[in-house]
C-alpha cells in the first residue's frame, strides 16, 4: 500500500514537472547516440581498487547496494533513504567524517548544486593517489537531464558538475563512454584544462552540451582510462 501511494505521488510530480518545463525551460529535441560499451560502473571500480591495491572505499548513494555489497575492502555507504551503512545525507556525512579513502564513488542526487559540493568533499578526503568515479555523467536528450526531475531513467545534470571541474587546476578529469558517462577524477595537476569563460554553469543549456559534449567531457574510451588510472 505505501509502495503504491508512493508511486502515484512520483507519477504526479513527474507530471507537474513535465508541465513546468514546457511552460519555461529549454525547449531542444535532438538526441545523442553515445554507442555505450558493455562496462558497468562496477567494472571499473572493482579494476581500480585491484590495480591500486586500494584499501578503503566511500560510495554517496547506495539505493539497492547494486555495488556496494561488492566491494570487499573497508567502506562506507551513505544514503538517506535505503542501502549503505550511514543513515544521512552526504552534507551530514562529510560533516562529521575524519577519515580518507582510497576510492570514492558518487551517485546521489544528480543534481549540479549537489554534485558539485558532493565532489568537493570528496577531493578533500581522497588519498593522494585515489580516484572518484561519478555515474550518470552522459545524458543522451534533453528529457534525461531535466531538473526537476520528469521520468524514471535519469541522469540529472550532473554533466554541469563536470565541466566546472575540468576548468580546476588541482584536478584531472575525464568521462568514460561507458554505462550512461562514468566521470573520473585524480587529484593531480590538470593536463588539459577547459577553457571557458563568463559561464554561470547551473545554467548551461542541453544545446551546448549537444554540440561540444566531446571536448567539454573529455570523452575517452574504457580501454584507454584503464591505462590512465
Amino acid at each position: 500500500m505505501f509502495k503504491n501511494k508512493f508511486e502515484q505521488g512520483r507519477k504526479f510530480n513527474f507530471l507537474i514537472n513535465k508541465i513546468y518545463h514546457l511552460l519555461f525551460s529549454e525547449k531542444f529535441s535532438k538526441k545523442i547516440n553515445f554507442n555505450f560499451d558493455n562496462k558497468h560502473r562496477l567494472d571499473l571500480i572493482k579494476y581500480v581498487i585491484r590495480k591500486n591495491d586500494y584499501k578503503t572505499y566511500l560510495e554517496i548513494g547506495c539505493h539497492n547496494n547494486e555495488v556496494f555489497d561488492k566491494i570487499e575492502i573497508e567502506k562506507v555507504g551513505v544514503d538517506p533513504e535505503s542501502g549503505g551503512n550511514f543513515r544521512d545525507t552526504s552534507d551530514k556525512f562529510f560533516e562529521q567524517n575524519k577519515l580518507k579513502f582510497d576510492c570514492i564513488f558518487i551517485d546521489g542526487l544528480h543534481e549540479y548544486d549537489q554534485v558539485r559540493k558532493d565532489i568537493l568533499n570528496s577531493i578533500k578526503i581522497l588519498n593522494k593517489n585515489g580516484v572518484i568515479i561519478l555515474h550518470d555523467c552522459l545524458p543522451s536528450s534533453i528529457n534525461h537531464q531535466r531538473v526537476p526531475r520528469t521520468r524514471y531513467i535519469w541522469n540529472g545534470d550532473v554533466w554541469k558538475a563536470i565541466v566546472e571541474a575540468r576548468t580546476w587546476q588541482h584536478i584531472n578529469t575525464y568521462t568514460v563512454l561507458s554505462d550512461q558517462g562514468l566521470g573520473v577524477i585524480k587529484k593531480e595537476k590538470n593536463s588539459m584544462i577547459l577553457n571557458i569563460e563568463n559561464l554561470t554553469y547551473k545554467n548551461l543549456k542541453y544545446k551546448f552540451f549537444y554540440e561540444n559534449y566531446s571536448k567539454i567531457m573529455r570523452t575517452i574510451s574504457y580501454e584507454k582510462i584503464l591505462e590512465i588510472i
